[in-house]
Parts: C-alpha cells; sequence; structure tokens
C-alpha cells in the first residue's frame, strides 16, 4: 500500500517532517546529483512533494523527450537543520540542478561530483555558461511549469522559485516564459549563498504549529 501522507511542521526555516518520502534516485529522464548522498538520506520530502516532483518529471519525459534532470538536495526524513542550506527544513523545499546542453546543444547530466561539491560549486557566468555547457532555459521554464501545473492538480502551490537575478531575464524568454511570469513568485532579490547552478523550489503546503 501507499506510504502514510507526510505531516509538516513550522517552515521551511524552522521545521520539521513527519513520515518523510525519499525521492527515487532516477528514472528515465532524472537522477540525483549523488547516489552516496541520496543513500545518505538527504533527498527526502514531503509525501505530496514527491507526487509533484516524479509526476513533473513523467510529464517532461512526453513533453520534451530529449531532456535530462538532476535534482539536488531536498532534507532529513524528519527534516530539522539541513547544514549548509538555512532552509530544506519541513519536506517542503527542493534544488533542482540546472538543465544543461553540451557544444552540440545535446542534454546531458549536470556533472555533480565531490570535486565540485555535487554541483553546487560550478559557477556559470552572467550568459548561463559554464565550460562547455550552457543552461538549458528552455528545459527549465518547461521543469518548473510542469512542478506548478503538477502542484495545482493536487491543490498545493509553488511558493517561490530562488534562481539568480542576473539569468532569470533568460527564464523568461522561453515558452514557458510568459506563464512563469504570471504564475510562479521568482523574486528578484539576492539570496543567501549562490543560486546559478541550481534552483530552489519551496512548495506552499498548510503545515502544523511546531
Amino acid at each position: 500500500g501507499e506510504a502514510p501522507a507526510s505531516t509538516c511542521y513550522g517552515t521551511t526555516s524552522n521545521g520539521r517532517l513527519e513520515n518523510g518520502v525519499k525521492l527515487p534516485a532516477k528514472g528515465n529522464n532524472f537522477q540525483a546529483y549523488s547516489l552516496i548522498l541520496h543513500g545518505a538520506g538527504r533527498t527526502y520530502v514531503h509525501s505530496e512533494v514527491h507526487k509533484v516532483v516524479t509526476s513533473a518529471y513523467t510529464v517532461l519525459d512526453q513533453t520534451h523527450p530529449d531532456k535530462i534532470f538532476v535534482y539536488g538536495e531536498t532534507g532529513w526524513a524528519t527534516g530539522g537543520r539541513f547544514k549548509p542550506h538555512k532552509t530544506h527544513q519541513n519536506g517542503l523545499s527542493v534544488d533542482f540542478m540546472v538543465p544543461v546542453v553540451d557544444e552540440n546543444g545535446t542534454s546531458v547530466p549536470l556533472s555533480t561530483s565531490p570535486f565540485n561539491q555535487y554541483g553546487y560549486g560550478i559557477e556559470f557566468d552572467a550568459e548561463g555558461q559554464f565550460e562547455a555547457l550552457a543552461i538549458d532555459f528552455e528545459a527549465m521554464a518547461a521543469h518548473i511549469k510542469s512542478l506548478h501545473v503538477e502542484a495545482q492538480k493536487r491543490g498545493i502551490d509553488i511558493w517561490r522559485v530562488i534562481f539568480d537575478p542576473v539569468l532569470q531575464p533568460f527564464l523568461y524568454r522561453t515558452e514557458a516564459g510568459p506563464y512563469l511570469k504570471t504564475h510562479v513568485q521568482i523574486p528578484k532579490k539576492k539570496f543567501r549563498g549562490r543560486h546559478d547552478e541550481h534552483y530552489h523550489v519551496d512548495f506552499k503546503i498548510k503545515c502544523q504549529p511546531l
């Protein structure tokens, strides 16, 4: 049978989680940023977030079959402090590594290893370039739109998406750009830490007080 539904408590920056669910290590068109860290329990989310994230990948497998996606850190099974992140405490935060294309325009997984802090150490320039890789803004916008559509289907929402303000204009110039402008809050302010190699998504679900 299905695992019991999760309950979140408090906020993303001061909270905990009951019955957290682990995201799958990989699927047809996606993979975790690190099998080791996935194994270490750093990819648990609220059960509703799990359904949204996995169903968005299923949709993208149909609509953008040539695109490959990598997700990053989410949180512990029981939530709580999740270093080095300030948030990710109640199962509603997910880091997604930016989808990238190589010099031939082919979608490839962002290389994540201990040598680049599992992807978090990669720095893209103001044009979204890093060595021979370029951020695939079309794939990224389609993914965020898909997350929002799937969340709405389940009666929940996206609270915000944190992504580098310098790179945001490229996101809005995509096919799904106008949808994002209307439906998804992507604050223009600069947040602590870098957000060019990943976008941080906070889902909006009613949580119990801590």
